[in-house]
């Protein structure tokens, strides 16, 4: 690589969280690049491990990030609004911190993120939710 920082988002493929999701983890980490890796409610899917045929091809998009472009940071999101989890704000951060926890035993050694997106597009680390 020509020396440049990358991160890998795995959100939804919403086009309205893009934008803010790779804003904050360039501003927050000083990453150069974000290696995006979208589908409809990935909170959902990944803390249920399911379907598989999904969770694997979020894998090996994770596995192409993390090995080629050296990413050492994963992050998974969710949002207001979810066409494809359409569930409340309090249980999609349930199954960010679960799909942070599935992630993390495949991935160890690597940074793993939970961040929400609210209804003005503002981004938040999961970790600063308690309930």
């Amino acid at each position: 690589m020509d020396g440049k920082k990358f991160a890998t988002a795995v959100s939804c493929m919403d086009g309205r969280v893009q934008e803010p999701i790779s804003r904050y983890i360039k501003e927050r980490f000083g990453v150069d690049y974000i290696d995006t890796i979208t589908e409809p409610g990935p909170n959902k899917i990944l803390a249920e491990n399911s379907p598989p045929q999904i969770v694997e091809s979020i894998r090996n998009r994770i596995e192409i990030s993390l090995n080629k472009h050296k990413s050492n940071l994963i992050v998974i999101s969710g949002h207001y609004d979810c066409a494809g989890n359409p569930t409340t704000m309090e249980n999609q951060i349930i199954q960010i911190r679960k799909a942070k926890d599935n992630l993390s035993k495949g991935y160890p050694g690597v940074n793993i993120l939970g961040l929400w997106v609210d209804e003005t597009w503002n981004v938040q680390e999961v970790s600063i939710f308690s309930f």
